[in-house]
């Protein structure tokens, strides 16, 4: 029994034309071979299984070729191409920088560098993994990699750019590898089932390709292992060995939840457990299945929708039966019950809520249809506010003792609209007579005599009362400074300093409040005024003024600050 090779190493690309699904870069790498114009330190960068040492290594046998075609292709007939395909070039190197990654294996490479090739006209270094290179290395390493000589050219790869230190990347021309295309690996895939006699079916080979992630390799390793599952690859035997939730379920469970049978969705639900799928797993399959159905709604949409030809069909079909109102209010419902899954103490439960919300949300926008019919209710809401205001002002017009009745007749309906008239130019002329009464009762202010004695003893009073609340720097301020009785009721604070005068100013209302009503005078002023005080008489206040005090007393001290370099807080 001859040994078996994996498709991913058997099928892999030697020339630059059967890559795949990355077009702009093998384009850029054979127009530099043609106009000779290649650098000397290249940076492949991108996820994995998408051809990144594939293109390295094409590159590099391609460059060594003495007899390059028209086309950019190696001949595979010289002795540089034939010793590649033998795996014992002495031309090119590659180093595994996931297990080579000391300073002492980076300076073994930067030895060899200095030799001149022995075949073709350069040694090319292909480094994969390179941001597994320690910080040393990548420092080791860097001088050559900037002035190589003119025979080298290092060809590095890596799965994590970001890895990689800036110094590095500023000297090498960085190419991005993109995800490989859904339709660029079923298309291989069905290359490789035609050269290996598989029958395979499309829609098989679109599971395979959401499966690998966009990665080549993923696809080639999960096609072999269904290969040995049976004789052919069928959409079956996919779902049944990669343990994928069949995308039957959630057209059943969608056509159930647009009919509102919610006892038909949760069989379904239940039916899925019982499979032993993840109930996160199904409601963001179920997400995404309402994803696919809004995509399938617009024409210029569905080019997003990356399905074989029957699935296809059937996402179009049920796209019709769904509003996209419907859609988009399920879409958030089902984002929000897959943040809540993770948090939740009964994650089953959350799912059957969330399947319940969805079957009553069809429900609830057949009412809002009908509800908006009915017009007519908003007139008698208005009807009635009108009836309950003339009634509210008949009561007002029989309490009021100067309102004086007129005779009217009841069968009379112009009579009935004169006395409403009446009613409301009545009401309002005694709402106006209020509103004066009002403001002659606010105008008589209070105006007692005051007294220093009586007002000492009120501030002092207050100044308790701050205390307790709390406010102790207000009640210091206030202690500190006590106040003046002036003219026309206007009280007068001397205060030290500004600090002083923000404080009283911050609680001047509530001061005020206090002492109108405690001494029973409503014009009663407080006003501040900064002490003007010499040097010595001024009381320190803020840490600036206890600084200054304390250096006059002790000169030492300011030669300990200026030493330190000390300050403080104003």
């Amino acid at each position: 029994m001859g040994n078996f090779i994996v498709s991913a190493r058997k099928y892999r690309p030697t020339t630059f034309l059967e890559v795949v699904g990355q077009s702009s870069i093998t384009a850029t790498l054979t127009n530099a071979i043609l106009d000779n114009h290649l650098a000397q330190s290249f940076l492949f960068c991108g996820p994995r299984g998408v051809g990144k040492t594939t293109c390295a290594r094409i590159l590099a046998k391609t460059i060594n070729c003495q007899n390059i075609s028209k086309k950019v292709e190696p001949c595979d007939k010289c002795e540089s191409c034939t010793s590649f395909n033998e795996s014992h070039s002495f031309n090119i190197h590659e180093l595994d920088a996931a297990s080579n990654n000391s300073v002492d294996d980076i300076r073994n490479l930067v030895d060899q560098v200095r030799f001149a090739p022995q075949v073709g006209d350069y040694n090319i270094y292909i480094i994969d993994e390179v941001h597994m290179l320690s910080a040393s290395a990548f420092n080791a390493f860097l001088k050559t990699l900037e002035e190589p000589p003119s025979h080298a050219i290092f060809i590095l790869a890596t799965t994590e750019k970001h890895k990689i230190i800036p110094t590095i990347l500023s000297r090498c021309q960085i190419f991005d590898f993109m995800r490989i295309g859904m339709d660029d690996i079923v298309n291989h895939l069905v290359f490789v089932a035609e050269k290996e006699g598989i029958k395979v079916e499309q829609d098989a080979l679109h599971i395979i390709a959401q499966k690998s992630d966009g990665s080549l390799r993923d696809a080639l390793s999960i096609f072999d292992r269904l290969a040995s599952f049976s004789d052919g690859i069928t959409y079956k035997s996919v779902i049944d060995n990669l343990n994928i939730l069949d995308h039957d379920y959630y057209f059943k469970i969608t056509t159930s939840i647009l009919q509102q049978d919610i006892s038909k969705v949760l069989l379904i639900f239940n039916e899925i457990i019982n499979n032993g799928f993840d109930g996160h797993h199904f409601i963001n399959g179920l997400a995404s299945h309402f994803r696919d159905l809004l995509v399938s709604q617009d024409k210029e949409t569905l080019v997003l929708l990356e399905k074989g030809e029957s699935l296809k069909e059937q996402y179009l079909t049920q796209s019709q039966m769904s509003q996209q109102s419907f859609l988009l209010k399920a879409l958030d419902i089902c984002n929000s019950c897959d943040v809540q899954y993770k948090t939740s103490k009964n994650q089953l439960l959350l799912v059957e809520l969330t399947l319940m919300k969805l079957c009553s949300l069809t429900h609830s926008e057949s009412k809002k249809k009908t509800n908006s019919i009915n017009l007519p209710k908003q007139e008698t809401k208005q009807e009635k506010e009108v009836e309950n205001s003339i009634m509210e002002l008949k009561k007002e017009e029989v309490n009021r003792k100067n309102v004086v009745e007129k005779p009217i007749e009841k069968n009379n309906a112009d009579n009935v609209n004169a006395k409403n008239k009446t009613a409301q130019l009545i009401s309002i002329s005694d709402l106006e007579e209020e509103e004066q009464e009002k403001e002659e009762k606010t105008t008589e202010k209070r105006n007692e005599e005051l007294k220093k004695e009586d007002l000492q003893e009120v501030w002092k009073e207050y100044i308790v009362l701050q205390k307790e609340k709390g406010k102790a720097n207000f009640a210091t301020t206030l202690d500190m400074n006590e106040p003046n009785l002036l003219s026309d009721f206007k009280i007068e604070v001397l205060i030290s300093n500004k600090s002083q005068e923000v404080v009283i100013e911050k609680e001047k209302i509530d001061l005020h409040e206090f002492l109108r009503n405690k001494l029973q005078n409503d014009f009663i002023e407080i006003t501040t005024k900064i002490q003007e005080k010499t040097a010595e008489e001024r009381v320190p206040y803020t840490n600036k003024d206890k600084y200054e005090q304390m250096a006059k007393e002790n000169t030492n001290l300011k030669n300990l600050k200026e030493k330190l370099g000390l300050d403080f807080d104003f």
